[in-house]
């Protein structure tokens, strides 16, 4: 495989004549590449004019290889030969560069330019090329290929500070200007400067698209003009607004520029986000490339260009949602809040529908990538990531409603393929014993590096110092709701009221999914009937969940468990963990006979809850016994009905949803978020029979 490397521009702010009289100091060795241990001149020739001098050189480098790989190759240096163009007149250095030995089985082929800044003629330009293809070297081709690769690197990042060490030698000679090559006066040709050039040249801006910089020629370029190269970024530029990376690093994000500048002849995505394509897939340019340019359809498709300026906060999410941007984290990041406990993810899903949720959450991730630019700008230092702080009180069962999670889902899908690393940190507050299942459910869909960057905090230990989000947060922008001094300024969420709710026909209209509710069952019974549902549970530590609506009437709800044998019509066969549902004859008998003794043939495991007309119930159990687990709705009067009401009532009726989830998944994701970053202290393990109910 051919490994390829392209620099990004280099500035020296020095004339050119004096940057060409620093570099010839470098030979024939220099004390910074203490690699080259000698280079000889074989070839030196200079037109007739001074104008072009062409150099050749052999230079000897010594091997900086594992003894064993020395002695299995059979020498202690290389030799390459280097090839100078000096051309005065258009003030350019073009050098190239190829091995001598081993040619046969190792290509290595470098290519550097020195040229005057397009928009400062006192200023120098330094950019470089190279291409390695170990083809084949006695077995050891992977290993050789990284020793030459290390060693090229440390060598570029050397190379600016040998120009500036000759320069400031230069300086202390009292050699500070290096006149300009000029016409011999006996020659009766000139060159004129080209307007044209000059002109042009000033419409090339350093700025957040990178140095747009032409192919070598100054303001007073006297030959023709050639075309501008605009994927070319300035290493100064790179430290100010990208941060630090390492030389291969820039070759990518070069290259990822000239591949993106090529194809769209436009618009072109900023450096910032191309790097965060590329480090989503680890710095493989192919990889990243393929994930941009459907990054890049997408947000056409779907116009997220104009989301900031034409979106529009529906005015339930302006009264329910508890979200909203916060000061900044220690290091200067935006900081965004989600009291995701207090949110109402299925009011607010009726509400607005799953695209309106996804129009939110994009107009939260632009924001977000503004704030970030913003901050670059004014902290003189790059911002590329925000960070989200999820407050999980109140988070129960009712936020695992089944549709808000696929909603989840998608949108979490949608975010990572589109706003790759631009998560810096997640701090999870107060996250309650229910939270591992919903961890369980969506943790999955969620990247692993990404997964990385999530803290967690059970109790109150998020309060502690050092270790709590203090570590993460100046002390004075802790919101007011974690104990903190500062007002958070966001609403606090709360139920979405029902009047607000599109209706049916409308979620079909608009395609929502939250209108197909196939995954729920109804049922209806009449006074002194009940709906049981079975659940025969051979894996101890699984949980059971059920959400259900009740659509008419009051029910009372309990969860019963009993290892007495229950007939059924039908049986799920296999599996460690199945269900039957129960359904029993048209008077909705309960399977629980009466000869039965509470706490001895069955026993209570959920104490019996009131369910009115209109309410959403969400809850779960962990089922710490094997047996059968019961589900039970019961009709429900708060006065005695007597014989007319009872036949003139309407019946009770619900629409019911519920799943197991195996015991190995519930307690790995007790495990992994007991075993992160952050000492995470309090999601409960006690009773095997917790619930947590919810309306």
């Amino acid at each position: 495989m051919v490994q390829q490397y392209q620099s990004p521009v280099r500035v020296y702010k020095y004339p050119f004549e004096l940057v060409m009289e620093a570099y010839e100091r470098r030979f024939p060795r220099c004390p910074q590449i203490p690699v080259v241990i000698d280079c000889e001149i074989t070839e030196d020739s200079t037109s007739d004019d001074g104008a072009h001098r062409t150099t050749k050189r052999k230079c000897k480098l010594n091997v900086e290889a594992p003894y064993l790989l020395k002695k299995l190759i059979g020498v202690d240096h290389v030799f390459f030969i280097q090839t100078n163009e000096l051309n005065r007149r258009e003030r350019s250095l073009n050098i190239e560069a190829y091995n001598e030995s081993f040619s046969n089985r190792v290509v290595v082929l470098e290519k550097c330019r020195y040229f005057v800044h397009p928009e400062n003629a006192n200023w120098t330009c330094f950019e470089q090329s190279a291409s390695l293809d170990i083809k084949n070297f006695f077995g050891f081709e992977h290993t050789m290929e990284k020793l030459a690769m290390k060693q090229y690197s440390q060598n570029i990042s050397k190379g600016k500070e040998i120009i500036e060490y000759f320069v400031r030698e230069l300086e202390t000679e009292g050699i500070t200007e290096v006149p300009q090559w000029t016409e011999p006066e006996d020659t009766t040709r000139r060159q004129s400067i080209n307007i044209e050039d000059s002109q042009n040249s000033n419409d090339l801006v350093l700025g957040a698209s990178a140095s747009n910089l032409s192919n070598g020629k100054s303001l007073s370029s006297p030959i023709k003009k050639e075309k501008i190269v605009q994927f070319q970024l300035e290493t100064d530029y790179i430290q100010r607004y990208l941060g630090e990376l390492t030389v291969l690093q820039e070759s990518r994000l070069v290259q990822l520029r000239k591949w993106v500048t090529d194809l769209l002849k436009g618009k072109v995505p900023s450096d910032a986000t191309l790097l965060r394509f590329l480090r989503a897939r680890d710095f493989n340019v192919e990889k990243a490339r393929e994930m941009l340019s459907e990054s890049l359809l997408w947000r056409k498709k779907h116009q997220v260009d104009k989301i900031l300026s034409e979106y529009e906060l529906p005015q339930v999410v302006q009264d329910y949602f508890p979200g909203g941007w916060h000061h900044q984290d220690n290091e200067g990041c935006p900081l965004y809040l989600l009291r995701l406990g207090q949110m109402d993810v299925k009011g607010l899903l009726k509400s607005i529908g799953e695209d309106g949720l996804l129009k939110l959450t994009l107009h939260v991730c632009e924001e977000g990538l503004r704030q970030m630019e913003e901050a670059t700008q004014t902290q003189g230092r790059p911002i590329y990531t925000w960070t989200l702080l999820v407050d999980l009180e109140g988070l129960n069962m009712r936020h695992l409603w089944r549709p808000g999670i696929k909603a989840l889902l998608r949108i979490i899908e949608i975010v990572e393929a589109n706003y790759p690393e631009t998560m810096g940190r997640v701090l999870i507050i107060r996250a309650p014993r229910v939270f591992p299942i919903l961890w369980t459910l969506v943790s999955t869909f969620i990247h692993e590096n990404t997964r990385s960057k999530f803290l967690f905090y059970g109790g109150n230990d998020y309060l502690q110092s050092p270790g709590g989000i203090v570590d993460y947060m100046p002390e004075s922008v802790v919101p007011d709701f974690l104990g903190g001094p500062c007002k958070a300024q966001m609403v606090e969420g709360g139920l979405v009221p029902k009047s607000l709710y599109m209706s049916d026909s409308w979620l079909e209209k608009e395609g929502c999914a939250l209108a197909e509710d196939t995954i729920y069952q109804s049922a209806s019974f009449g006074n002194g009937q009940v709906h049981e549902v079975f659940v025969v549970n051979e894996d101890p530590g699984s949980v059971l969940t059920w959400d259900f609506d009740v659509m008419r009437q009051d029910i009372a709800f309990t969860v019963f468990r009993t290892s007495m044998p229950i007939p059924s019509k039908d049986t799920a066969s296999g599996g460690a963990l199945h269900t039957i549902q129960h359904m029993m004859d048209n008077e909705h008998k309960s399977a629980i006979e009466k000869s039965w003794q509470e706490n001895k043939d069955y026993y209570k495991v959920e104490p019996t809850i009131i369910c009115h007309d209109g309410e959403s119930i969400q809850g779960s159990h962990v089922m710490g016994y094997c047996g059968t687990y019961i589900m039970q709705w019961r009709f429900y009067s708060d006065h005695q009905l007597d014989l007319i009401d009872s036949l003139t009532s309407h019946k009770a009726q619900i629409m019911y949803f519920y799943e197991s989830l195996c015991s190995a998944d519930y307690r790995g994701s007790m495990t992994s978020l007991q075993s992160g970053h952050s000492g995470f202290s309090a999601l409960s393990t006690r009773s095997f029979a917790s619930s947590c109910p919810s309306r």
